[in-house]
């Protein structure tokens, strides 16, 4: 990645980038790149939910959402997403507002109850381990560090996981009972699975016989450009490959309406939707039907959604069209900085030199630039090459972002040329 300079435009360009640094922290700057939260904008699209459901309180089937039951959620709302996440309405769980709290659930209860097709609960075998793209969601690494369920690193391709690697780890070790995955403008790189790795996903031998695929499709209407990338159906593919129960589908409304009033999607085979559902019914009387009713009345169908998420698209296209203007502008040529171009999603990866992302995280915090610890996108927080940044656009305004894109920027040029003058 890297671009030699001559000893003294070296020199040169270290003692501007000490200069710039010195200026941005004179600057007394307070900004944020850390999570991947909707704007107050985006926000703002989703403001008529708070009057809903104005009077109305029963469900297409008559149901009265004011009160108990309802496990599986609203039949109308499921018919919404089906089309989105590739679920078929029968076969989609409509629940609270958070898909990571669904996957923490599907995990405790695969450790304590048997899952369709295990011959006992994880808890009881003596090692649990779960293949994990890097770079990854921090989120979903977590879980597993909560669990005590090994993490294995598997390197990201342009089309996903590497399966090579995939089949011959599923295939040999009867320990790995899972993968996560974020199949459409995956978290932090944006990378979006191709047809090929799909059907080898749900078609590859597994030794563990209750091997999950964690299919977290978190983005699957979050499109940054005029044409949308859509990618093969997994759930189709399993069933088609004699793998009907391999894969637990995740979504929600939460960067679609509200994120803190949305609503979380599971999708699976009617033998997994058993198990979680006969699961749910000991911890639960049923979700919150009446914000399911209000996004019903809101969305109304898939088309509804689709509409929405092009006024999203306005407001968050500027937003990442800045991160590659600025980002070329201020770094590229010099040889320090590579940065993904995502078709959607929510994040832009940055990768400075092997050695410098720590540092440079370090040196953005104390100039008043937040940014996602450096590791975060690998399991137990470790990168081994200390190069990968994610960066997340999507909540400041656009003048906030191009300040802390430019801070930024000087963070790794400085950083950068110190490590090439030692």
């Amino acid at each position: 990645m890297t671009t030699e300079l001559s000893p003294d435009a070296l020199t040169e360009a270290l003692a501007r980038a000490r200069r710039d640094y010195q200026d941005l922290t004179a600057r007394g700057l307070s900004l944020n790149l850390t999570r991947g939260k909707p704007a107050p904008e985006q926000l703002d699209l989703s403001e008529e939910l708070l009057s809903l459901p104005r009077g109305v309180h029963t469900s297409a089937d008559g149901t009265d959402v004011r009160n108990y039951g309802g496990l599986q959620g609203l039949p109308e709302l499921r018919e919404i997403f089906a089309e989105v996440l590739q679920v078929p309405a029968g076969q989609l769980l409509a629940a609270g507002n958070s898909s990571l709290e669904l996957m923490h659930d599907c995990l405790v209860h695969a450790l304590l109850g048997v899952l369709p097709g295990a011959t006992s609960r994880w808890v009881e075998q003596e090692r649990i381990a779960f293949l994990c793209p890097v770079p990854g969601y921090d989120r979903h690494f977590a879980l597993c560090e909560r669990f005590g369920i090994d993490m294995i690193p598997v390197p990201m391709t342009a089309e996903g996981p590497d399966m090579d690697v995939v089949e011959q780890l599923v295939a040999e070790d009867p320990t790995v009972k899972g993968i996560w995955c974020v199949p459409k403008y995956s978290n932090p790189d944006g990378t979006c699975y191709s047809d090929a790795t799909v059907a080898r996903l749900a078609s590859m031998n597994t030794a563990a016989p209750d091997f999950r695929i964690f299919w977290d499709n978190a983005y699957a209407a979050h499109h940054l450009t005029e044409e949308p990338v859509e990618i093969a159906d997994l759930l189709a593919a399993c069933d088609e490959a004699g793998n009907p129960d391999r894969a637990f589908v995740f979504g929600s409304s939460s960067k679609i309406t509200m994120a803190g009033a949305g609503v979380a999607f599971f999708g699976s085979s009617p033998a997994n939707l058993k198990w979680l559902l006969g699961h749910n019914a000991k911890r639960s009387i049923g979700p919150d039907k009446v914000n399911q009713l209000r996004h019903v009345q809101f969305l109304r169908d898939a088309d509804g959604v689709r509409g929405h998420m092009e006024r999203q698209r306005a407001l968050l296209q500027p937003k990442f069209e800045a991160v590659a203007r600025i980002l070329d502008a201020e770094l590229g040529g010099t040889g320090l900085a590579t940065w993904t171009a995502p078709k959607g999603g929510y994040f832009v990866t940055l990768e400075v030199p092997d050695g410098c992302a720590k540092e440079v995280v370090r040196r953005a915090t104390e100039a008043g630039i937040a940014l996602t610890p450096a590791g975060a996108t690998h399991p137990y927080g470790n990168d081994p090459r200390d190069a990968v940044i994610r960066i997340a656009p999507s909540y400041p305004s656009l003048a906030e972002l191009e300040l802390a894109l430019e801070g930024l920027a000087v963070c790794v040029r400085l950083v950068g040329y110190e490590q090439q003058a030692r």
